[in-house]
């Protein structure tokens, strides 16, 4: 008697589908956006460009314009996105959304590549020299341990 397997192989599905660039507007932060579309391009896959918007409390209590500041590093971000696309038109086409999502930067990213279903998360290195003892948002993905996580210096 001949066992059945059940499983059946997908085609084309080796490889990501949908890869979460965190991006703050940072030197590092936009390598890493351009690394991920490096990637997105050789692997077919959707470059999900994901800016986590700070909520600072403090400052809003304050009654200082936080949600505004946000707001315009959100669509900056965007508009250097679109340029540097619109500039790589014909010689490399990347499929790319820009979202936004409120929090600090470690629950938006988890949030953004949860809700997105990211297969990968690429962000850049943290340069901030408290994050060397506490642990940066990178190193914080990497030890969550649910989607492979590169981190671009």
């Amino acid at each position: 008697m001949t066992e059945q397997h059940s499983h059946q192989f997908e085609r084309g599905t080796d490889g990501p589908k949908v890869i979460v660039a965190g991006v703050d507007g940072s030197d590092s932060s936009l390598r890493a956006a351009a690394y991920a579309a490096g990637l997105a391009r050789r692997q077919h896959a959707l470059l999900a460009v994901v800016y986590v918007q700070p909520v600072l409390a403090a400052g809003a209590a304050l009654g200082a314009p936080v949600a505004g500041t946000t707001d315009e590093i959100a669509e900056d971000l965007v508009a250097q996105i679109r340029d540097a696309a619109e500039r790589l038109k014909g010689m490399f086409e990347v499929r790319w959304e820009f979202h936004t999502f409120r929090g600090d930067p470690y629950n938006g990213l988890v949030t953004a590549a949860d809700e997105l279903k990211a297969d990968a998360v690429v962000v850049g290195a943290s340069q901030q020299a408290g994050h060397r003892i506490v642990g940066s948002v990178a190193v914080r993905l990497v030890k969550a341990g649910r989607w492979p996580v590169t981190v671009v210096p």
